[in-house]
């Protein structure tokens, strides 16, 4: 399979549980072998879809076409997503009601977002690097001051006094498995004049009565812009 080839496999296995003809497409390839496991092993892992890729596979019951040290290695990519996962969501839990009970409200973006929303048939599907989340500009500042008292830490940085980028400089707990950006906008000048903090705020999806992210069509906005 040439780059392209599996480029295209992989984004039609992601799709098999929604759109019947990838799923008629991938079934036939995969069933006659003639996938080039390794190469989509090593653009998958790339991507960081991995673990959804096995989960799809799996959902569709073509498992058994795929060679026995493949299986094991996604079953055990898989898992250990899945933990992280777990400890991510509880992690995010703590953060916001360290920042509520201030009278801040974080508003979760990204990964962690969809995670909270319970966007997947399985936590697993979707590999996570750090805890985002924006606040308003007054809340800022104090945000960071209480996550610092609360154990999280980072470098020192020039970033600590400049407001470059779109967030804090990322910052970890040695205790806690996920580093966190605070953001001060989501996407880059100028393009945050019109996509802002003020401009999502008021269309916010809550969930569980406790935690806040972006509405779904600024969820779509905000992956966009940021491509």
């Amino acid at each position: 399979m040439k780059y392209k080839e599996t480029l295209f496999f992989v984004a039609k296995c992601l799709t098999i549980s929604h759109e019947e003809k990838n799923l008629e497409i991938v079934s036939k390839l995969i069933k006659s072998k003639n996938v080039a496991w390794d190469a989509v092993v090593k653009l998958s892992t790339g991507h960081f879809v991995y673990p959804a890729l096995y989960c799809n596979i799996k959902r569709a019951g073509l498992l058994e076409y795929l060679p026995m040290e493949l299986i094991g290695h996604m079953e055990h990519i898989t898992e250990l997503n899945r933990e992280r996962n777990l400890q991510i969501i509880e992690q995010a839990k703590e953060i916001n009601s360290l920042l509520i009970s201030n009278h801040i409200t974080p508003i979760f973006l990204k990964g962690t977002a969809n995670l909270l929303q319970g966007l997947y048939g399985d936590i697993a599907e979707r590999m996570v690097g750090d805890i985002d989340f924006i606040v308003s500009k007054n809340e800022y500042d104090l945000a960071i001051n209480l996550l610092k008292q609360n154990g999280y830490y980072n470098k020192p940085h020039r970033l600590d006094n400049e407001k470059l980028g779109n967030h804090y400089p990322r910052m970890s707990h040695q205790n806690k498995i996920a580093a966190v950006e605070v953001h001060f906008r989501m996407i880059k000048y100028p393009y945050e004049l019109c996509f802002n903090y003020k401009t999502i705020k008021d269309s916010l999806l809550i969930i569980n009565n406790s935690f806040s992210m972006l509405s779904y069509k600024n969820q779509v906005l905000h992956t966009s812009f940021n491509k």
